[in-house]
Parts: C-alpha cells; sequence; structure tokens
C-alpha cells in the first residue's frame, strides 16, 4: 500500500483527477483500516497527538499573522534592502535556516509559506524557485539544532546527551554553514534563466489590522520566550522544561481568546495538512507492523558514519524520519554508538527532507500551504533538484563527521 501511495504521490493525477497530497495519503489510511491491515484501535495509538497540538497551535498563529499583515511588515524589514535575485535567494537560505533551528523546522514552514510567495511576486521570480529555496533552507538549517526538528530533539534527549546544543554545533555548524552554500550553487545552477532576468517589482503596501497585529505580537512574544527557556535549560545540560506542544498552544490562546476574528482563523486554517499526518501516522504504523524495514535496519552496519547517513536519507523517505530515528537511535546506541554517529543520524535522518517531498513534514506543509494560493512543487520538479543537493550534503556532513 505504501508503494502505491508513493507512486500517486509522485503522479498526483489518476486519469483526468488530479489529486493532491492529503486526499492520497487520506485514501491509503482508509484502505489499510478497511481491509484490516491495521486495527482502529492500533491506529488511534498510532496517531502522536503531540504533534497534532503543535501543528494546530502553530496554525492558528500563522494565519493570524497571514491576516494581520505582519508577513508583509516581516518581509520589508528583512529583504528590502536586496535588490539581486541570488542574494535573495542566499538571504532566503540564511534567515530561514537560522530561524528553523531556533523555531522548529514546522513552525517556519507554516509562517515562511505565504511570505516566500510574497516575496516571488516582489521579485518577479517563479514561486517554484522560492517555494523550494524555502523548503532547502528549513530542513538544512534545523540540522544543526537540537530543537530544529523532532527528530533532533529524539537524539538529543533519548542519548542523555550533556549540553545537546554545544553538541550540535561543535559536529554540525561548520557542515551544515557549508551546505548552504552548496544549496545556494544547486539553486542557482537549475533556475540560472531565472534569477538572469528578475526585476524587481514596486513594493505593494498592506494595510495591516492593527488589532489582530497587536494579538499575535503576543503571540510571537511567548513563542521566543518560552523557546529561550528552553535553549537556556539545554545550554545549562537539562532537557527541554517546556513541551513543544505547549509552546504552540500557548501561543495561538491569545489570537483565539483575544481576536473577535477567532472563529474565522479556526476556520481558515490547513485542515488539510492536519488529514495528511493523521493519515500518515496511521499509515506508517501498518507498514510499521509487518516488521519490513525493521529487518532491513537490523541487517545495516551501526558503526559506519556513512552507512548510518545513506541509510537515514534512504528510509526516512519510506517512513518517516521521527519513526526511523525513534526505532535506529537504540539500536545505535546499544552497539556503543558514539556522539559523532548519532550526529550522523541527526544529520542523515534530516537532510533526507531534501532528497523528495516525502522525507520531511515540513516540506509537506509548504506545498499544501502553497496549493490553498494556486502554487505547488511536482514531485520530480521537487526530486530534480533534491536528489544532487542531497548527495553533495551528505558528502559535506561524511567528511566533517569523518574527521571528528
Amino acid at each position: 500500500m505504501l508503494a502505491v501511495v508513493f507512486l500517486l504521490i509522485a503522479a498526483r493525477q489518476v486519469g483526468r483527477f488530479k489529486l493532491r497530497i492529503w486526499q492520497i495519503m487520506f485514501g491509503g489510511a482508509c484502505i489499510v483500516l478497511l481491509t484490516g491491515q491495521i486495527t482502529p484501535s492500533d491506529a488511534l495509538r498510532a496517531v502522536d497527538a503531540n504533534v497534532m497540538i503543535f501543528l494546530f497551535g502553530m496554525f492558528v498563529v500563522g494565519e493570524a499573522l497571514d491576516r494581520s499583515g505582519c508577513l508583509s511588515w516581516i518581509a520589508g524589514h528583512l529583504f528590502n534592502r536586496i535588490s539581486r535575485p541570488d542574494q535573495l535567494i542566499l538571504a532566503v537560505l540564511l534567515i530561514f535556516g537560522l530561524l528553523s533551528a531556533l523555531l522548529m523546522n514546522d513552525t517556519v514552514a507554516i509562517i515562511g509559506t505565504p511570505l516566500a510567495l510574497g516575496l516571488a511576486t516582489r521579485y518577479r521570480l517563479p514561486p517554484k524557485l522560492m517555494l523550494m529555496a524555502l523548503a532547502v533552507a528549513i530542513t538544512t538549517g534545523s540540522v544543526m539544532s537540537p530543537i530544529g526538528n523532532p527528530q533532533n530533539l529524539l537524539v538529543a534527549l533519548n542519548s542523555g546527551m550533556k549540553m545537546p546544543f554545544i553538541t550540535f554545533g561543535v559536529f554540525l555548524l561548520v557542515p551544515t554553514l557549508v551546505s548552504f552554500i552548496i544549496a545556494w550553487i544547486v539553486l542557482r545552477v537549475f533556475f540560472r534563466r531565472d534569477l538572469s532576468v528578475s526585476v524587481l517589482a514596486p513594493e505593494i503596501s498592506v494595510e495591516p489590522d492593527h488589532h489582530l497585529t497587536s494579538v499575535v505580537r503576543y503571540s510571537l512574544a511567548i513563542i521566543v520566550l518560552l523557546a529561550g527557556i528552553n535553549i537556556v535549560s539545554s545550554f545549562a545540560g537539562g532537557t527541554l522544561v517546556i513541551p513543544l506542544p505547549l509552546i504552540a498552544l500557548c501561543a495561538a490562546v491569545p489570537v483565539l481568546l483575544l481576536s473577535p476574528q477567532r472563529f474565522a482563523i479556526v476556520k481558515a486554517i490547513d485542515w488539510c495538512t492536519l488529514v495528511f499526518f493523521v493519515s500518515m501516522f496511521i499509515l506508517m504504523a501498518s507498514v510499521w507492523q509487518t516488521g519490513i524495514f525493521q529487518s532491513l535496519i537490523g541487517s545495516a552496519s551501526l558503526s559506519s558514519v556513512p552507512v548510518i547517513l545513506s541509510t537515514s536519507i534512504v528510509l526516512s523517505q519510506f517512513i518517516s524520519n521521527v519513526p526511523f530515528v525513534a526505532l535506529f537511535q537504540p539500536l545505535v546506541l546499544q552497539a556503543g554508538g558514539t556522539t559523532g554517529q548519532l550526529m550522523a543520524l541527526a544529520a542523515g535522518s534530516t537532510i533526507a527532507g531534501n532528497l523528495t517531498i516525502l522525507g520531511a513534514a515540513s516540506n509537506v506543509i509548504i506545498i499544501q500551504k502553497a496549493e490553498q494560493q494556486g502554487e505547488t512543487i511536482t514531485f520530480f520538479e521537487f526530486a530534480k533538484i533534491g536528489i544532487p543537493l542531497t548527495i553533495l550534503q551528505a558528502g559535506v556532513y561524511w567528511i566533517f563527521l569523518g574527521i571528528l
């Protein structure tokens, strides 16, 4: 069933009918339930409530940001001094990459997609270029932080790692910065014609909703404050004090309580992506119960950085990087895995998101939100750029982790 879903997502069309990613994943989940490949109780247990709560809260904040006009204001302050399109792509990579390292990749995907599409209009660039740059920035930037994505968080917490921010920085900061440059070069090569003829359009002023803007500022302040507490705690050698789902819910509270647009905002959030995630959890749990991927992982070498990197990149396409790390990390630790090998696991399972759309949940969020505005990236358009980029980035991490 997973193979069928994967092929349909690649094609995105059956006959005359065009399919969206969430529809394909939802159909796959329904089939495994109706055919008894997974029981309803197992399916219910498979849905990660923490992920769903986190996404709901951040979707509320993201929708409020978009409606308030804050995103246009942020874009103006961050990018208005940039006149050349190649400089814009580099700025997008670095700014959104840094944000994903601090606020988690899915958060930046939610907030960044409408901003990226706005920049495409402002600079008269193809939306596909900006969406691809955003996806690559978020995935690449999240590698270097223990709170950049859920799988890194698992690696940091479940290994008993002391000073995780420092450890991730020592092992992954430099190769990640090199990976940004590689991503910039690859994007320039694939979109060289578009970048050579781009023209800066007159800035379009958006009248902000002052009341909603003030409410959203409370939400952003809550995210920054609570994320800062977690960062300080991590530097002190402790675990995360405040769970990420709680941060998202706290950030959504001002919007839900203080904004008169609360019902319109909740109605307008990306419910289709939430359906996708519920369906994905159910389908992946069904595949997990077959034991196929466990046997593949069990036969892999657990002491080789290149094998850990390549295994993480490939298998994360099929069972998602978070459940992959949840299974693979204990095996690495039992085999006496070093810090370098754990960092290879974190890096490989993360840059898997640059290979294909299905390699990272943040990719799916970006495409789902872009499709709401009439834009998208196909599976093959993404992979055409993602495959060479991921190979080059994997080589960088292999070299640096091999040295350390």
